[in-house]
C-alpha cells in the first residue's frame, strides 16, 4: 500500500515532502465561489436579507424602549413577570438578529477566499505591522462598506439604538444610596412596635439586660410588596435596657433614650448584615457577618471589626399613653458605609 496522499481534484502537487516530514503538502482546493459572487441578484438578494435583519432589530429596540415605559413592572403573563419577559424578549430578539446580520453578511457578501498564514514568532516585525494595516485596509475594502449603502445606513441606526436599553437599564439600579438610607419611615410619635405581633411597646415591656426587635407602626398601613419590604429593611430597629448609670451618651444623646432604653438600627454599618449577638455584660452587639463589634452604652461606637461608623441610634421618648415612640427620624443615614457623606 502506497503511504503518499493521493491529491485531490487530479491537481499535481508539487514535492514539498522534507526530510522530517511525513506527508507531502496538500496544498488548497480549487476555490468554489459562491453565487452571490457570481450573480448580482443573488448579492442583493442577500443584502436585502441582512437590512430586513437589521431594521427589525431596529424595531425590536424600539418595542423595548415602548414595554419599559408603558408596562407595568408589576405586569405577569403566565404566572411570571410581563416586564421582565417582555423585555428580556425584546432585547434578545434585537441582538440575536444584529448577530445574524452580521454573520450573513460576511458569509454572503464579503469576499472569501483561502489564505495560508505561516506561523511567526509573538514579536511582529515592521514589515509584519505594515502588512497587518493593508490587510486591516484590504479587509474593509473588501466588506463593500462603501458599495453596501443600504446595509450600512440600516446596522448604523441598529447598532445606534442599541445603547438606548443600557441606558434605560441603568435607572433600574435603584437610586443612589446616600438618598435611598438618608431617611426612613420613621417620624416623630410613630410608635414602636413588636415587629412579630406589631403590639405598641411600653417601657415596662423591655426587661433590664434584654433585647427586643422592633418596627415602626406606620408599617402595617403600607401593602405587601415591594414598597413594604424596602421601608422595613431600612427601619428596623432593636430596644435595649441597661442600667442608667452604665450609659455614656454624648451630650446631645442624653434625652434620646427612656429610663435606661435605647433604640439603635439593626443594620450593620459595614455591608448591611443584621446585627442581633448581644453580650449583656459588655453591652456589645455583634455581627455574625464580619464580627463588627458595636458599643451600645457608648453611642453605638465600634469597638472592634470592619465597621467604619457607629451604629445609627432612634431618638425615642414616651407618648402621652404610656407608648413609646420615635422623636424623629434616625439623624443619620442608616446602613453600610460604602458611599460619601457630607
Amino acid at each position: 500500500m502506497s503511504s503518499e496522499l493521493e491529491p485531490r481534484g487530479g491537481q499535481e502537487l508539487p514535492d514539498t515532502t522534507g526530510a522530517g516530514d511525513p506527508v507531502p503538502d496538500p496544498g488548497l482546493p480549487v476555490h468554489d465561489p459562491r453565487i452571490t459572487d457570481v450573480d448580482e441578484r443573488a448579492a442583493k438578494r442577500a443584502e436585502r436579507q441582512v437590512a430586513t435583519m437589521f431594521g427589525l432589530a431596529t424595531l425590536f429596540l424600539i418595542a423595548f424602549v415602548v414595554v419599559y415605559i408603558a408596562v407595568p413592572k408589576d405586569a405577569t403573563f403566565a404566572g411570571v413577570g410581563g416586564s421582565n419577559l417582555a423585555l428580556g424578549a425584546s432585547l434578545g430578539v434585537a441582538l440575536l438578529l444584529i448577530g445574524a446580520g452580521l454573520v450573513q453578511w460576511a458569509r454572503r457578501l464579503m469576499d472569501n477566499h483561502e489564505v495560508v498564514e505561516e506561523r511567526h514568532s509573538a514579536a511582529s516585525s515592521p514589515a509584519d505591522r505594515t502588512a497587518a494595516i493593508g490587510a486591516l485596509r484590504q479587509g474593509a475594502a473588501e466588506s463593500q462598506i462603501g458599495r453596501r449603502k443600504v446595509l450600512v445606513r440600516a446596522l448604523a441606526g441598529a447598532l445606534t439604538l442599541l445603547g438606548v436599553p443600557v441606558i434605560i437599564l441603568l435607572g433600574d439600579l435603584g437610586p443612589l444610596p446616600g438618598t435611598a438610607l438618608e431617611h426612613t419611615i420613621w417620624r416623630r410619635g410613630t410608635r414602636v412596635v413588636n415587629d412579630v405581633t406589631f403590639r405598641p411597646l411600653r417601657p415596662e415591656d423591655i426587661h433590664l439586660g434584654a433585647i427586643v426587635n422592633a418596627v415602626p407602626a406606620s408599617i402595617v398601613d403600607l401593602p405587601e410588596g415591594r414598597a413594604r419590604n424596602n421601608a422595613l429593611a431600612k427601619a428596623a430597629v432593636f430596644l435595649v435596657r441597661m442600667e442608667e448609670g452604665d450609659i455614656h451618651s454624648l451630650p446631645s444623646r442624653r434625652s434620646w433614650g427612656v429610663s435606661g432604653i435605647l433604640c439603635f438600627s439593626k443594620i450593620c454599618t459595614h455591608v448591611g448584615c443584621v446585627v442581633n449577638l448581644w453580650e449583656q455584660l459588655t453591652h456589645q452587639l455583634l455581627c455574625p457577618c464580619h464580627q463588627s463589634t458595636f458599643d451600645l452604652s457608648n453611642n453605638g461606637r465600634v469597638v472592634f471589626g470592619p465597621a467604619a461608623r457607629s451604629l445609627p441610634q432612634l431618638p425615642i421618648m414616651v407618648d402621652s399613653e404610656g407608648f413609646l415612640v420615635a422623636q424623629s427620624d434616625f439623624p443619620q443615614p442608616v446602613g453600610p458605609s460604602f458611599w460619601e457623606r457630607g
